[in-house]
């Protein structure tokens, strides 16, 4: 449920309609916009009379929200959600690119690369510590050793750490050495961890799983908004369908609808939707033209010989020209992204 005040509604009496629904098992908070303020109401709305809350001082209408989503409801949020991580804000005019290699291999390897994607314009760092793998054989990352690794190669540039978490077991570690915590697609529905995240203070980048609707998505960050945690950033990383040419088919139709439908922010992983870096460029640009809020991009400084999806990564001086060309998509819509981080 979701209750409009008027426009002139001083802040005592949307303090005094909370006070009033404190009495009832629901959980009521207050969300200022730029021309008014809502109180959105979770929890058992149903033994709530729309008539009584409408003789609350103050109050203009009364919306009952449909979906099974609700802090993460734009309807809930009428303005854009605006997420900081460090210095960088996701859900703005500019558009933050996170980029690095697939896993963290070895200490020189993760520096030389946070160095070459800052020189081009990123930033923040990706890079994988714990490797959730199709394969029980392939290179599962360095753990604990590959995060001490990101976080010199952070204190070296300055770039903030988004790195996956695969269970709960990890977050006392993880909350020493990460700026956001990326949950992958495979953990999407694990709902324990979602529920765990959602005590952090730490902004969570929540990947589309490859068989889930855009409200399964939704429904999953709503897990993780209802233990407290609002800093929320939505990933659409490509879906499984019939087609066999890439390694998934990106859905581009997901940014604009998911901002329809929530004032969280969305970015798009192209790298993981292409699976073969010639295509990463093209889906990059798409992703900015059709309005995502960031993109995060896998950059390896010897793709042929990476541990893992060295296929689908960019060479350091593929990913500065790309830079250079999303620069140019973005001014034509009305949007910024910054080159050349390092000056």
């Amino acid at each position: 449920m979701i209750i409009v005040m008027k426009n002139d509604a001083p802040k005592d009496q949307v303090t005094q309609v909370i006070d009033w629904l404190s009495r009832y098992p629901v959980e009521a908070t207050a969300i200022y916009g730029q021309d008014t303020a809502v109180i959105g109401v979770v929890g058992d709305t149903s033994v709530l009379v729309e008539e009584q809350i409408l003789m609350r001082g103050g109050v203009e209408r009364v919306v009952r929200v449909s979906e099974p989503y609700k802090r993460a409801n734009r309807k809930f949020h009428p303005d854009s959600s605006l997420i900081k991580v460090g210095d960088t804000v996701f859900g703005g005019t500019e558009i933050p690119v996170i980029a690095g290699p697939c896993s963290v291999e070895g200490e020189d390897q993760i520096a030389d690369i946070a160095a070459a994607v800052k020189a081009g314009g990123a930033t923040l760092l990706r890079g994988g510590a714990f490797k959730p793998r199709t394969s029980p054989y392939a290179f599962q990352g360095l753990k604990a050793e590959g995060l001490i690794y990101m976080k010199t190669a952070s204190t070296a540039t300055g770039l903030p750490i988004v790195t996956e978490i695969t269970n709960i077991s990890q977050i006392e570690l993880f909350e020493q050495f990460v700026d956001m915590y990326q949950v992958g697609a495979r953990n999407m529905q694990n709902f324990e961890l979602l529920r765990a995240l959602g005590h952090s203070e730490k902004p969570v980048l929540l990947k589309r799983g490859f068989s889930n609707t855009i409200e399964e998505l939704l429904m999953s960050a709503e897990y993780i908004m209802s233990g407290g945690n609002s800093n929320v950033i939505l990933c659409e990383r490509g879906i499984r369908t019939f087609e066999t040419a890439t390694r998934n088919t990106l859905d581009v139709s997901a940014v604009p609808v998911l901002k329809r439908l929530s004032h969280l922010p969305v970015i798009i992983d192209p790298s993981h939707a292409a699976g073969e870096a010639w295509l990463v460029p093209a889906l990059s640009k798409a992703a900015v033209a059709v309005g995502a809020d960031g993109l995060i991009i896998e950059v390896h400084n010897d793709p042929p010989n990476a541990l893992s999806d060295g296929a689908q990564s960019l060479t350091p001086d593929a990913f500065s020209r790309l830079m250079q060309d999303l620069s140019k998509v973005a001014s034509a819509v009305g949007r910024s992204i910054t080159l050349n981080a390092q000056e």
